[in-house]
């Protein structure tokens, strides 16, 4: 055997471009599910503006013309509900506000939608009607879905004690009970914060 043949470079075995292509997406998934999927929703909401303390405050268009700010209904429980006419947990849920709004307003429950889609305020409008919306729906701007943390994804639901601090935060369709357990820890809060109102206010003599 020819001893420059012997020690001629050998070329690389050629890569078939389609694996690299496979390569890349599945690296970049294992990536995207280890920084999304692997973190629980108390790490996530941990890391919003507002979570732990006072809800972001926003002004909206409501779907009659008015403008809703949130902070105009400090002393309510608010539930804030990040919504869509093409998401079709929102539907499940809806009707399930619309009972606890009957339920607990003379408690001081205020249910609150923001939607957040592209559709017409006439479509939004027709697709509540339908529903039976017995509350508030305001028209979403991009503006305030980042201060509540992008919502990643929907439906997406807040839930603001009376004070104005966002106590509880549910990602997706849960159960009606679980919502309903938010919405009375909510509300509860009045009587605390008047508890220790009384609590820390110095004793008066006569």
């Amino acid at each position: 055997m020819d001893n420059a043949a012997e020690n001629a470079p050998v070329a690389p075995p050629k890569r078939n471009p389609i694996y690299l292509v496979a390569a890349v997406i599945a690296i970049a998934l294992m990536l995207y599910f280890a920084t999304h999927v692997n973190r629980g929703p108390k790490e996530r909401a941990s890391a919003l503006p507002g979570v732990a303390g006072v809800a972001p405050d926003f002004t909206l268009q409501s779907l009659d013309g008015k403008s809703v700010r949130l902070s105009d209904l400090r002393g309510k429980a608010v539930l804030l509900n990040f919504w869509a006419t093409w998401c079709g947990p929102c539907k499940i849920e809806m009707p399930w506000f619309v009972e606890l709004q009957k339920q607990y307003a003379d408690q001081g429950l205020q249910i609150v939608g923001v939607a957040m889609d592209d559709s017409s305020k006439e479509d939004i409008a027709k697709f509540t009607k339908d529903m039976g919306v017995n509350y508030p729906v305001l028209i979403g701007k991009e503006a305030v879905g980042d201060a509540y943390g992008g919502v990643p994804a929907l439906p997406e639901t807040f839930f603001i004690a009376r004070d104005g601090r966002i106590i509880d935060r549910i990602i997706g369709l849960k159960g009606r009970a679980e919502i309903e357990d938010s919405i009375k820890k909510a509300l509860d809060t009045h009587a605390a914060s008047a508890q220790a109102s009384t609590q820390s206010s110095p004793a008066t003599s006569n």
